[in-house]
């Protein structure tokens, strides 16, 4: 059996299998009516099934390759962009090599929309699309699961109760990550840190870099560095669509110290991702990681120093920042009204004050903290300042 049976993406000889259980799901049928039709599903759900479902066989029933695959859901991501952003942007894949693999390290905002944005920009670049490291925390359903590993996800165990099994499934991660990179040819994205920065603070996590390491100790941390050819990637929202479910768990925990999800919140937070207003979404590939960092803690510092300096700042976040009581003394933040045009500003104020009236007054300052601290980062090392 492959090594990697369990964690790995489907193959083009499985898609044909998958879709069939898909279809065949009630699960997925059910999600997926009550996406097409929110306002129908539980009135007309028994005539409108059977009718999504002949829908989707008719669209994906012949389906038998990963890359055919990708190539039919990349219209209804480009539906989605048109529909819940005001455009996207890109940077820096000119730099890019078709023919090279890529371990693209990222910031983590949104559950879905962070991998699609990067699959969205190195498919228009003309690159192929990395596979993606999803938490199995997100793949509670089987269809799920199914969907997410036919279309190049690959699971990546954290629900696991001992030290042991835990050491042994990070093994497992770090050598299906090399083998993909290096004997595949194959590029990968994965978050800088478990889960999403839900403060704004986007910072890598050593222990993911040292997890690379993991599966090739007899090779010098340097010379992996380099291997793996890590792109740092910074994804900049205008707006979050679960800001403010964010602000209650940092509420929350700041309260209580603690914070236990519902059941299904996590499904909330891919739907609302999705499907949410986001303004402009900017994404910068930043330039390759090169040059001696002998251990993670450096190569850390240098990725968050990349990541940082490239996120693009909207209006939005020079509003927060006003209102933020914990403003930074030594570094110098422009204001606003001299980066923006008064129409711009205009726009942002309205949507800025509808977010914040939206929000109770005791989640406030959580809100306001998401949209600050990336002032507060780009302008310290764009000072050279210490983070």
């Amino acid at each position: 059996m492959d090594e990697f049976e369990a964690i790995r993406p489907y193959a083009d000889d499985e898609v044909a299998g998958v879709i069939d259980r898909l279809l065949n799901d009630p699960a997925f049928i059910n999600v997926i009516t009550r996406f097409r039709f929110p306002h129908y599903a539980d009135r007309l759900g028994w005539v409108l099934k059977p009718l999504v479902k002949l829908r989707l066989r008719q669209k994906f029933g012949s389906t038998r390759t990963v890359d055919a695959m990708q190539l039919k859901i990349e219209p209804y991501i480009d539906r989605s962009i048109d529909h819940a952003t005001d455009g996207v942007t890109f940077s820096g894949v000119d730099r890019l090599n078709p023919q090279s693999p890529y371990l693209f390290l990222a910031n983590h905002r949104d559950i879905v929309m962070d991998p699609a944005f990067v699959n969205f920009a190195v498919f228009h670049g003309g690159l192929q699309t990395p596979r993606i490291a999803i938490g199995d925390n997100l793949l509670q359903k089987p269809f799920v699961s199914d969907l997410m590993r036919v279309n190049k996800s690959f699971i990546v165990r954290r629900s696991l109760p001992s030290r042991k099994e835990k050491l042994a499934a990070y093994q497992l991660l770090s050598a299906y990550i090399n083998h993909s990179l290096r004997n595949d040819g194959a590029s990968i994205w994965i978050a800088q840190a478990e889960g999403r920065a839900k403060d704004g603070d986007d910072r890598t996590d050593s222990a993911i870099l040292k997890m690379f390491h993991m599966s090739r100790k007899e090779e010098p941390f340097a010379d992996l560095v380099r291997a793996l050819r890590i792109v740092p990637v910074c994804i900049s929202y205008e707006y979050d669509p679960c800001d403010a479910a964010k602000a209650r768990e940092l509420y929350t925990r700041a309260t209580t110290g603690g914070y236990s999800k519902a059941p299904g919140e996590d499904d909330t937070s891919i739907a609302l991702g999705i499907t949410g207003y986001k303004g402009r979404v900017h994404i910068a590939f930043c330039d390759r990681i090169d040059g001696e960092f002998p251990d993670a803690k450096l190569l850390a510092q240098e990725v968050d120093r990349r990541i940082l300096s490239n996120y693009r700042l909207f209006p939005v976040n020079y509003l927060a920042y006003a209102l933020w009581d914990a403003q930074d003394a030594e570094i110098e933040v422009p204001v606003a009204t001299t980066l923006f045009t008064e129409t711009e500003l205009d726009k942002a104020r309205q949507e800025w004050q509808r977010r914040l009236e939206a929000c109770p007054a005791e989640h406030r300052p959580y809100l306001i903290l998401q949209y600050a601290m990336p002032v507060r980062n780009y302008y310290r090392v764009k000072a050279g300042l210490p983070l």
